[in-house]
């Protein structure tokens, strides 16, 4: 009997000048980048804190927490590996994964299949297992006043049973 378990994962970083914007392992061209003891990409913290819910290991500051120099502007894609190493040890493997960035600017439409194909890299799955949505708030609260970058991520994670 196959296991199914689902994770979600949530993020949001202030966009401040002086720093690379990184989105999905991608660094996207920006005036502004988002403030982090990392790099700060808010969708690769989201996305482990996905894995890492729905493998039961906790969440991303327990096993990364932004007081320990060690992670002090560490890439993020080492925390996804990290997680995806934990429920791989256990068994499990990524099904699929499914990201909505919240964002006024910049406009993400031309870059998030760039996102989805580094994202699947990262996850070690197919594209056609990833998506990747981009949203505005209309305008509303910090994000649409352009101040931060939000991110849902939702992961479901499969393991044969015997």
């Amino acid at each position: 009997m196959t296991e199914f378990r689902v994770g979600q994962g949530y993020d949001i970083h202030r966009l401040v000048a002086g720093r690379p914007l990184l989105l999905g392992g991608v660094e996207i061209e920006s005036e502004v980048g988002l403030l982090g003891h990392s790099d700060g990409d808010a969708v690769l913290h989201a996305l482990t804190d996905a894995v890492l819910g729905a493998g039961g290991h906790g969440d991303i500051g327990e096993h990364f927490p932004d007081t320990d120099p060690r992670f002090e502007g560490a890439s993020s894609d080492r925390f996804l590996a990290e997680a995806l190493g934990l429920i791989v040890a256990d068994g499990f493997e990524i099904v699929n994964a499914d990201v909505t960035v919240i964002a006024e600017r910049p406009r993400l439409g031309p870059v998030k299949m760039d996102i989805r194909q580094k994202v699947a890299a990262l996850l070690e799955v197919p594209v056609d297992r990833v998506a990747v949505k981009a949203r505005t708030k209309e305008g509303l609260g910090a994000v649409g006043r352009g101040e931060a970058i939000e991110t849902f991520a939702v992961v479901l994670i499969s393991r044969n049973g015997k």
